[in-house]
């Protein structure tokens, strides 16, 4: 075990749910804790089965408010602080998904399992200075979804979910991804005949 999960298992043992927010939330802003989050929420449901949406929903609150940074950190500091922190092949690509699919381009990495990139969509989403409270429920979906799932696998599964999650986690999170992303087109392509059968004055 690393040490920094043995600090994290310590923390939630100690203070409970909230240590889950406090790793959430340094994950998801100025540190990278690849699935030690993960682990803690299958730990913690392991030892409080009945406290699982409570962990679920402060690990969700903890993502929520470290992306909060990050956006903030692109909507300042805007194009320097990617170039400065990613290649620029890396800032293109996104761009471009970020230009194709705005936030879902968000919802659908908060979903997937590292190594799947992330923070610069968040950041992307500070630069295009997106409401942020269009952004706030697109982290909380794509989070609160993932840590819901391994609650539950936490429940069904006991010992071995976590060897679960790491066995079939990765494509589990992308077929959950793909269908939102095609959840969230369709609604766009249906938004937008909608309203050109509407009109510009709403009128059919």
């Amino acid at each position: 075990m690393s040490r920094v999960f043995l600090w994290g298992k310590w923390l939630t043992a100690t203070i409970g749910g909230p240590g889950l927010f406090v790793i959430a939330f340094l994950d998801s802003s100025v540190l990278s804790l690849p699935e030690i989050n993960d682990i803690l929420v299958v730990w913690m449901v392991m030892q409080h089965k009945e406290r699982m949406l409570y962990y679920a929903l402060l690990a969700t609150l903890g993502s929520i408010t470290g992306c909060f940074l990050l956006y903030w950190i692109g909507r300042t500091g805007g194009d320097a602080v990617l170039r400065k922190r990613f290649h620029e092949r890396h800032i293109e690509k996104g761009m471009r998904l970020f230009q194709r699919f705005g936030l879902l381009a968000v919802l659908v990495p908060a979903i997937l399992p590292p190594p799947a990139p992330f923070k610069i969509f968040v950041l992307l989403a500070g630069v295009a200075r997106v409401p942020i409270g269009t952004f706030a429920l697109a982290i909380g979906v794509g989070r609160g979804l993932r840590y819901v799932a391994e609650g539950l696998l936490a429940i069904f599964y006991g010992d071995m979910a976590i060897a679960y999650i790491r066995e079939n986690g990765k494509p589990i999170a992308i077929v959950v991804a793909v269908l939102v992303l095609l959840a969230g087109i369709a609604y766009v392509v249906w938004r937008a005949r909608t309203g050109q059968e509407r009109g510009p004055l709403g009128e059919r």
